[in-house]
């Protein structure tokens, strides 16, 4: 049982709360078929009839991810090539074969579904060194005929540069399977960005990699932008796309929160489970945000995550059901790859919903109460709506022309539980709880 923190010094009242809404440039890609046979003429007489291409697929929920997998397949094949897909993610999935393909299904791209093979082998070949490091790449891909990356290009959650998550760092990290990822990751992440670069030079003189498909996603989680970028030009042309990127990144539209309270975790939401791009709360000690809220709380963590919960060790609060669907085994792996290992900690847990929000409120700082700067979001990728705070709102929101009231102000709604009526309990159970 959780440790009794306090004899009754969470029951004071919550404060009242107003939905709002947010607006976006959001610019998309009407068809995500069209945009892909669009962008695959680039590749014009470098695909044979015959080859065998490796579909490089990560462990990112992009949007619209098993269509743009499909509407690539279908255009390699069209060509005459043989395409088979391999995860490129690292050593996600619990760094084991059908752990990847577990991850991939999540996203319903599987080898029935697609009708391609898929090579998931976690053996890698020595390829050569670059910037002081051996490159292990995945020999599956290596045994291809040609490697195609498909991946988003998205500000990191651990690193900036001009470079962040993208196909850089797929083909430098992803394609390494475990073993190059936990190779790079010894690096630093305060060094990625000096590191990412020369390496994926250096794999591009040594693999035929046709290209890499790359997408944008606006705020409203849809693909802003479908693009394949020639091989060779990748070094040029992703640091262009990686601008536009975060451009268009969402945030939230207030600044010093006392607590910030994230209903859904998860791999499929972001690389560390909440973007601290959103949150303001980063990882590894070298990166500061002045928008770190005094308190974050995290109460669910998504089913697509496998019980991969890598990031919630930056979270002040969290909930039993957050927890008891960890998978430590997944979740610490992806920890000591990264080499960070404050994201595998476990923050103080509560049993339910309302008394995680009024811990984190009751331990603020010079807080008031009844009138706390708090902001609570489905996602650190679903900002166009959200709830804050009414104090929040009449000092910060209402005068704010990009954002707008979709209701009055109301109290927040609990079960006799003390869990959120709108917010459902998993019914999954991915690992075995810490206290058990």
């Amino acid at each position: 049982m959780p440790f009794s923190i306090t004899e009754g010094g969470l029951d004071f009242p919550l404060p009242k709360v107003r939905r709002i809404a947010q607006r976006f440039e959001a610019p998309r890609e009407e068809s995500i078929a069209g945009a892909v046979a669009r962008e695959m003429r680039k590749l014009e007489g470098r695909i044979r009839p015959g080859m065998r291409i490796a579909v490089g697929v990560g462990s990112r929920g992009l949007a619209q991810l098993s269509a743009i997998v499909r509407a690539t397949l279908d255009e390699l094949k069209r060509r005459g090539a043989r395409p088979f897909l391999v995860p490129a993610m690292g050593s996600h999935g619990g760094g084991t074969p059908q752990g990847q393909i577990d991850v991939l299904a999540g996203y319903g791209v599987t080898s029935e579904a697609l009708d391609v093979p898929i090579e998931a082998s976690m053996e890698t070949e020595l390829l050569g060194r670059a910037a002081g490091l051996p490159i292990f790449w995945s020999r599956a891909a290596l045994r291809a005929d040609a490697v195609l990356p498909v991946n988003r290009i998205k500000v990191h959650t651990d690193f900036h540069g001009e470079v962040e998550s993208g196909l850089s760092k797929m083909l430098a990290i992803g394609f390494g399977k475990q073993k190059g990822a936990a190779t790079v990751h010894l690096a630093g992440f305060d060094k990625f960005h000096e590191v990412i670069p020369p390496l994926t030079r250096a794999i591009l003189d040594k693999v035929n990699v046709l290209g890499g498909l790359a997408t944008i996603e606006n705020a409203l989680e849809q693909v802003a932008h479908l693009e394949i970028v020639p091989g060779a030009d990748i070094p040029a042309r992703e640091p262009q796309l990686t601008q536009r990127s975060r451009e268009l990144l969402p945030r939230i539209p207030f600044d010093d929160l006392e607590v910030l309270v994230v209903d859904w975790l998860g791999k499929d939401i972001s690389g560390f489970c909440w973007d601290p791009n959103v949150t303001g709360r980063y990882g590894p000690r070298h990166l500061v945000d002045p928008r770190d809220p005094k308190k974050l709380v995290a109460l669910r963590l998504t089913e697509r995550s496998h019980g991969n919960a890598c990031g919630i060790g930056v979270g002040d609060v969290t909930t039993r059901a957050l927890v008891e669907n960890i998978d430590y085994q997944k979740t610490w792996t992806n920890n000591v790859t990264s080499s960070e290992l404050g994201g595998g900690k476990t923050p103080i847990w509560m049993p339910d919903d309302r008394s995680a929000i009024a811990l984190a409120i009751a331990t603020c700082p010079r807080i008031d109460r009844a009138a706390p700067r708090l902001v609570r979001i489905e996602s650190t990728l679903h900002l166009s709506e959200m709830w804050v705070s009414e104090s929040l709102w009449q000092s910060d929101g209402a005068s704010n022309p990009r954002l707008s009231a979709l209701g009055e102000p109301v109290e927040i709604e609990f079960t006799p539980q003390g869990h959120l009526r709108d917010l459902p309990l998993p019914a999954f159970s991915h690992g075995r709880a810490p206290w058990s």
